[in-house]
């Protein structure tokens, strides 16, 4: 039944970005939403949908088996997708939206590496499914939830940090891209895959 396999599907998308095991996509979304204050929730919201397009994109892409990736260098692009993007808050000064365009190509362009991580799994649960649009909409919805889910965390808790202490947004823009460049740059390094 199409409602079944959009529910389960959905909760796999939700899942993908919710999960203590999807550190990657998390430490991905703090990154891009880093350089926001919850002042800018429409641009935040924008920004993750390019994320989930250039995502959508990837698996659809592989179900339809038009394109493959040997998995051992997906593992190792997806760590520096999020050092790129936290090395681009790092060097900033700037924080008008116009100065941070380009965090929508990063987010759709690293959407479609993003992508590529879950590709494999779920091509071989959706190339058994009858209803492929069905699971593909419901994933890409629970993904775009979850996503939702978090920067409305992160949001919230820079409305917090900017109305009950005295940090400024460039020093929480350096903490947080900082410890999450940190975290990333390990997860490379460990995913070298040669």
């Amino acid at each position: 039944m199409p409602l079944q396999d959009f529910v389960f599907y959905f909760k796999l998308g939700w899942e993908h970005i919710i999960s203590a095991d999807a550190l990657d996509h998390q430490l991905f979304v703090l990154a891009l939403v880093a350089i926001y204050s919850y002042r800018n929730l429409k641009q935040v919201l924008i920004l993750v949908t390019a994320f989930t397009i250039g995502h959508s994109l990837t698996l659809l892409l592989s179900v339809l088996d038009v394109i493959r990736f040997e998995s051992k260098w997906v593992e190792f692009l997806i760590p520096c997708t999020i050092v790129i993007t936290a090395l681009s808050n790092l060097f900033r000064k700037d924080f008008s939206l116009k100065s941070v365009k380009i965090n929508y190509y990063l987010a759709l362009g690293f959407g479609l590496i993003h992508g590529m991580g879950f590709a494999n799994s779920i091509r071989i649960m959706l190339a058994k499914d009858q209803n492929i649009g069905w699971g593909l909409f419901g994933f890409n919805v629970g993904l775009e939830a979850g996503q939702v889910f978090m920067v409305a965390i992160i949001l919230a808790i820079t409305w917090i940090v900017f109305n009950y202490t005295h940090v400024k947004r460039l020093s929480w823009v350096l903490f947080i891209s900082a410890a999450v460049f940190s975290l990333a740059l390990k997860m490379a390094l460990e995913r070298i895959p040669f």
